[in-house]
């Protein structure tokens, strides 16, 4: 194994071994830190954790175990992959997880970049964009658990670490790899936030960053580290032989995204679909049950969504708290998948991370294949051991005919 990669969700996870998978490398997902060692014709290792909303020493301390499992399979550089929306509070995981993970490699120049000009994710004087909206002013103003308050991320990081945040400019960044380089040996040890607003500004910055033992990032950042090691010599060609798989489909959505709820609405148009509530979680103990049921009983693949307004969501975390709320939610999903999948549905569709965390999780899956591109960041995944067919979606990734292209990508 070559590169090692960190993720903080399940979706993000998915996202960064697509663009892997894409550049040419052989890619493997694990769900959590494998108990056995990596095949070793794996030649990228994506580590899904879910750290992105836990408490922060746990965060660490898992991130370091993946660090570690990393590193024993041979891995040369280390990845920690967030979201492109920099997902986190001011007492948020990412600048911790990086400290933590920096000490360890022995790295004192550390890049973050979490742009993604695919998705609309894009970073120009230090500032965050989402399709030329300030984040602040975006719909991630309004998330449940990491609302983003500021698209300064040079701000954002400082409120996290004491290494000092510091900044590389479009002005540097246009001129490509080299004056990258030369502004990294010039500032000496630090947090660099890199602005980047096409895809070639994450290519130039990943290959400036080729020697460092640790990048972090959204999967944009990604683009380049193959050719990275394809110019070495150390990497093969994968053989595009993935297959979907046939059976039934369920589309699960935890997600109150502005993108989650458009898809969900149009998904709806044409076909079955539940909507569940925090309160019916609460209170109906056959929900699974009945839903499952309801499910089999469908001649097109259903949709069953939690994906309430914000202001609906906020309501039910304000009357039975926060913690208490999404984790029922993510104990409902996970519960569904089990069900679903014992009951012989073999493709899933979910979205949002911490919806397909929960799923993973439940499941138990240790590794997943990763298969075509469906949207931008988002793959068709696949577990052989229980022959199903996932795909696992961040809130706000794909558009708004997502949920149909999901479960055609993902089999017959």
């Amino acid at each position: 194994m070559l590169l090692g990669c960190i993720g903080d969700d399940f979706t993000g996870s998915s996202d960064i071994a697509n663009t892997l998978a894409k550049g040419g490398m052989r890619v493997t997902q694990y769900s959590g830190v494998p108990k056995k060692s990596a095949s070793v014709e794996v030649e990228a290792g994506v580590v899904s954790l879910k750290s992105r909303t836990a408490p922060i020493q746990e965060a660490v301390e898992d991130s370091l175990e993946a660090a570690r499992w990393l590193l024993d399979q041979g891995c040369e550089q280390i990845f920690f992959k967030y979201c492109s929306t920099f997902d986190s509070t001011k007492e948020g995981n990412i600048g911790p997880v990086a400290d933590a993970l920096a000490e360890f490699l022995n790295e004192d120049q550390v890049l973050f970049c979490p742009a993604f000009p695919a998705t609309g994710r894009s970073i120009y004087q230090g500032n965050l964009f989402v399709n030329d909206i300030p984040l602040h002013e975006s719909g991630m103003k309004d998330h449940p658990l990491t609302p983003m308050t500021d698209s300064d991320l040079r701000r954002w990081l400082a409120y996290q670490t004491k290494t000092p945040v510091k900044h590389i400019p479009h002005s540097i960044v246009s001129k490509g790899a080299e004056n990258i380089a030369t502004a990294f040996d010039e500032a000496g040890p630090g947090y660099f936030i890199a602005d980047a607003i096409d895809d070639d500004h994450l290519i130039q910055l990943g290959k400036a960053a080729k020697h460092k033992k640790l990048l972090t990032g959204g999967s944009g950042l990604a683009l380049g580290l193959p050719e990275n090691f394809r110019t070495s010599g150390k990497i093969n060609h994968t053989d595009g032989s993935w297959q979907g798989i046939s059976g039934a489909g369920v589309v699960l959505s935890g997600s109150c995204s502005q993108m989650t709820r458009k898809q969900v609405e149009m998904y709806r148009q044409e076909h079955p679909s539940q909507e569940v509530t925090a309160e019916r979680i609460l209170d109906d103990p056959t929900l699974v049950a009945e839903l499952c049921d309801w499910a089999l009983s469908q001649t097109t693949s259903p949709l069953i969504y939690s994906s309430a307004d914000p202001t609906i969501v906020r309501a039910a975390q304000g009357e039975f708290g926060q913690e208490f709320i999404a984790g029922k939610i993510e104990g409902f999903f996970g519960m569904m998948a089990t069900r679903l999948v014992e009951l012989g549905v073999k493709k899933l569709v979910s979205a949002g991370g911490e919806t397909s965390g929960a799923i993973v999780s439940a499941l138990k899956i240790d590794a997943m294949e990763i298969g075509p591109e469906i949207a931008p960041g988002v793959p068709a995944l696949k577990d052989n051991e229980r022959n199903i067919a996932l795909a696992l979606k961040s809130g706000n990734f794909g558009d708004e005919e997502f949920f149909e292209k999901a479960i055609r990508a993902l089999g017959k």
